[in-house]
């Protein structure tokens, strides 16, 4: 897959705490794109599209406003370029937070519980089909995961498990609870860069 000027594109991740070599390895396996780290402003400006990985959200949002990340990540994502948040990715999108007063991006209109599933279900695995992704099911990985309980009118729910909406897209925005970087399974991230060539 090619940008504009007929290079590869570029599918950054944010590499300031979290899954960040997962998705990198995952990127960089489908040989359509050039997955690049990404921890400072520069290489921001550079990149077709974005990953925010799973981790610690609230180290991840601190993080964002030390580097100063905050208003061109929220400026690049509103006009336009594709960005997926996996676990603590799609707390950071949200413009709710459950319990919680502080928010981050404010770009997904959702609004998530934090570590939603409790110690009894710290991290569990489950397989479900997402039909707009694949008719086949997915390994699904849940580790301290949120969910989402309410949507906006803008935003398509792709996935529900054990009734707690998991998987949303609004246009070029992707969120998911669990973690397909972590399973070897490449569809989402090949469903994701058909994201970043519809948006081109």
């Amino acid at each position: 897959m090619h940008s504009g000027d007929g290079k590869m594109a570029t599918i950054g991740v944010l590499s300031l705490q979290g899954a960040v070599t997962e998705h990198l390895a995952c990127l960089n396996q489908l040989e359509i794109v050039r997955g690049v780290a990404v921890k400072t402003r520069p290489p921001l400006e550079k990149v077709d599209a974005l990953i925010i990985p799973g981790g610690e959200s609230t180290a991840i949002g601190k993080l964002l406003k030390e580097y100063d990340l905050i208003a061109p990540l929220q400026e690049r994502i509103k006009g336009g370029m594709p960005v997926w948040g996996t676990c603590a990715g799609m707390i950071l999108l949200a413009n709710r937070i459950v319990n919680q007063d502080t928010t981050y991006l404010n770009v997904l209109d959702v609004a998530v519980r934090r570590n939603a599933y409790g110690s009894q279900l710290d991290s569990f695995q489950a397989q479900a089909v997402v039909e707009k992704v694949s008719p086949e099911p997915f390994p699904l990985v849940f580790i301290r995961a949120p969910y989402i309980e309410q949507v906006g009118p803008e935003v398509e729910v792709l996935l529900c498990l054990h009734g707690h909406i998991v998987a949303v897209q609004q246009q070029h925005i992707l969120a998911t609870a669990f973690h397909p970087e972590l399973t070897g399974d490449l569809r989402f991230h090949r469903f994701f860069v058909n994201m970043l060539n519809e948006a081109a």
